[in-house]
This record gives C-alpha cells, sequence and structure tokens, in this order.
C-alpha cells in the first residue's frame, strides 16, 4: 500500500462528522431500550459496557480504517493500532455508559485526532438531543436542531463566581484527591454532578466555569481539550502539565480561574 499524501485539517474536520454521523445511527436504536450491560471491571467495581458501545466503536474504527489506513486508532472497547502513526484518532464511542443504560442523556460520542501526540480537533456528539460540538484550527462550534454557531467560554476570575461541575464525588480518590476536590467545591458558588463528556461541552459554550475531575483515560479528555481551548479555555493536569494522557484533569473556561484553581487544588 502506498503511503497517503497527508491530510489537511479541513478534511480532517469533515471526516470526523462522518463519523458521528455513523456511530449516532448505530447507537439511537439501543438507547432507552432493554440493554444488556456487562462489567469490564474486577474485584468488585463496575465499569459497564453494552452492545451500542462496541457496535459504535467498531463502525468508527472501519472508517478510519479504510479512508486512513496508515492512521493509528485508540478505542476503549477495542484498543490501539499503529500507536507510531503520525495521526491516530482517540474514540470512546459512549463517553458515560452509566447515564447511557439509566435513560439520561448526559452522555456523547467522543472522537479526537491527535497529529504526533498533540490533539488537533475534537468532536462531541449527542445523538439523542441532535447536538454537537466541535473544534477546527480557529475556533469551536455548536450545532443543535435549532442551528449552528460559533462558541466561546464565558469570563469568570473568581472562585466565588464559579459553577463547578464533576462526573460524581465518588470518583476521587479518599484522602488527597477528595480532600483537595472538597477545598475547591468550598470555594466556588455551586457545584453539580453528572455530565461526563457533556460537562466539558457547556463549559466550552459559556454555560458552566469548571470541571474536575480525576482517573480519566486518553479517550475521555483528547477530544475535548481542542474544543474548549478553540473556544477559549484551558485544559491541563491539576499540576499543569498537559492533558492528553488523561489523570487528574481540571478544565477552565477563564485563564485567571485557572490558575485559581489548581492552586487550590495542590494544597
Amino acid at each position: 500500500m502506498t503511503k497517503q499524501t497527508q491530510p489537511v485539517l479541513q478534511d480532517l474536520v469533515a471526516f470526523a462528522h462522518v463519523l458521528a454521523d455513523a456511530s449516532g445511527e448505530t447507537i439511537r436504536p439501543y438507547f432507552r431500550s432493554a440493554l444488556t450491560v456487562s462489567n469490564k471491571a474486577a474485584g468488585g467495581a463496575f465499569d459497564p459496557v453494552t452492545a451500542a458501545d462496541e457496535a459504535a466503536e467498531r463502525v468508527i474504527a472501519a472508517a478510519v480504517a479504510e479512508r486512513w489506513p496508515d492512521h493509528g486508532f485508540v478505542g476503549e472497547e477495542h484498543g490501539e493500532t499503529r500507536p507510531d502513526a503520525r495521526y491516530r484518532w482517540v474514540v470512546d464511542p459512549i463517553d458515560g455508559t452509566r447515564a447511557f443504560i439509566m435513560g439520561a442523556p448526559m452522555w456523547g460520542t467522543l472522537i479526537g485526532l491527535l497529529d504526533e501526540g498533540t490533539p488537533v480537533l475534537g468532536l462531541m456528539d449527542q445523538p439523542f438531543t441532535r447536538e454537537r460540538y466541535w473544534s477546527d484550527a480557529a475556533a469551536a462550534y455548536m450545532r443543535t436542531p435549532d442551528g449552528e454557531q460559533t462558541i466561546t467560554t464565558r469570563p469568570c476570575a473568581q472562585l466565588a463566581d464559579a459553577i463547578l461541575s464533576t462526573t460524581h464525588p465518588d470518583l476521587f480518590a479518599a484522602g488527597e484527591e477528595a480532600d483537595a476536590f472538597g477545598r475547591l467545591k468550598a470555594q466556588v458558588r455551586m457545584t453539580r454532578y453528572g455530565g461526563d463528556c457533556y460537562s466539558y461541552c457547556l463549559l466550552a459554550a459559556g454555560f458552566i466555569d469548571l470541571v474536575v475531575e480525576s482517573g480519566l483515560k486518553p479517550y475521555d479528555i483528547v477530544a475535548l481539550i481542542p474544543i474548549i481551548e478553540r473556544a477559549g479555555g484551558r485544559v491541563t493536569t491539576w499540576d499543569g502539565k498537559p492533558a492528553t494522557a488523561g489523570g487528574r484533569i481540571v478544565a477552565s473556561g477563564d485563564v485567571r480561574l485557572h490558575e485559581a484553581a489548581m492552586a487550590v487544588l495542590s494544597g
């Protein structure tokens, strides 16, 4: 097979939309239906996966392999291929499987692309509500049934004025992590739980100010980084390092708020 010509970002963004359309068509029939839920975790933990997760990832992986056979692929359900490729697609077919299995629409399909390890585009698709958030080189966008628009984060310089979100407080390890989150929660205006990837997109669209989480994998965050950054926000680990590998994540709509949150999280 001959090496492909390197694509331009506009083509890759268009392809990400093709992937989202295909995965959405695959997922929708499963939502709010009778589902068999498997548990990937051991030792009494619960890490659910459904046929919808697996089917959507197969559709995305097959489309990437056909269109860009020299690109790598990282998926939550089926692992990694071509880890040394310049371009690597990083996919979570259903981020928020717990919400999915209980019929709540706070989940989405994450499709991100790394170029030499740097996130260059991201897309979050919610096929049930028909919402989609994505980025290109210059901006971030939101599309709903009412239309499409450019989105930006909102200014919020102080913790006392901030709305904070996290998926669930139990996901912070007892001790240092839970204590750090408790310190931050005590200083913000309001804290809400639930949301998974959806909360990050609400941040990019200027509706909330902070998202703080722990224990994330690359497929949980890679697609969200360029959406938030192109909208004017910042995403790092708790100690200010790149968030691409996951771990302890803090996302903020305002750089000033980001510094304040990291100071509290570091103690």
